[in-house]
């Protein structure tokens, strides 16, 4: 692939993933920053990093980057010798994001039971009998799936983990290595 052509697909893939994940509810930029993030090498970027490559402020990269560090998607790191912060995706973050998927289906299960408590009508109940027991399986269901894709991939969590630059405290600041 000539590098007109690669760039112009690292730039599709990146907006794919910022629409795909405007899809969830997530901001369009928090996406596109997940999805650099995705495929850069250094897997670190600086905000600079981000706002040049993504052709977007600076204020929000700042944003999007604490939204995706609260969702557990993204961390902050520090390097050994260097005054800024870099973000990379964190590890097992994709287990996290399902974890709260989870906190919502059970939400949405409980929420149907309060439904059932209070209608009568045989097909409102019906209705509402159907979205509890969909939630209630999901939720029995999903746990015991996570833990089989983190028993099966505990190994390659570590390789990855290897390859990212140590810090003992991921969201502090002073984070520099001292060997």
């Amino acid at each position: 692939m000539d590098k007109d052509r690669r760039q112009f697909e690292v730039k599709r893939f990146i907006e794919e993933v910022g629409v795909l994940f405007e899809l969830t509810g997530l901001p369009r930029m928090a996406g596109r920053i997940l999805g650099w993030l995705l495929i850069c090498n250094p897997p670190h970027q600086s905000t600079s990093d981000l706002a040049e490559v993504l052709q977007a402020s600076k204020g929000s990269i700042s944003t999007m980057t604490r939204l995706l560090i609260q969702g557990g998607l993204v961390e902050r790191i520090s390097m050994p010798g260097e005054r800024r912060d870099y973000f990379c995706i964190k590890l097992g973050a994709w287990s996290a994001m399902i974890e709260q998927r989870l906190a919502q289906i059970t939400a949405i299960r409980q929420l149907a039971e309060r439904g059932l408590e209070i209608v009568k009508d045989k097909e409102a109940r019906a209705r509402l009998q159907e979205m509890r027991d969909f939630h209630a399986f999901f939720e029995r269901e999903m746990p015991a799936l996570v833990e089989r894709w983190q028993q099966e991939h505990l190994n390659q969590f570590q390789s990855a983990a290897d390859l990212l630059p140590k810090s003992p405290n991921p969201g502090s600041k002073n984070n520099h290595k001292t060997d």
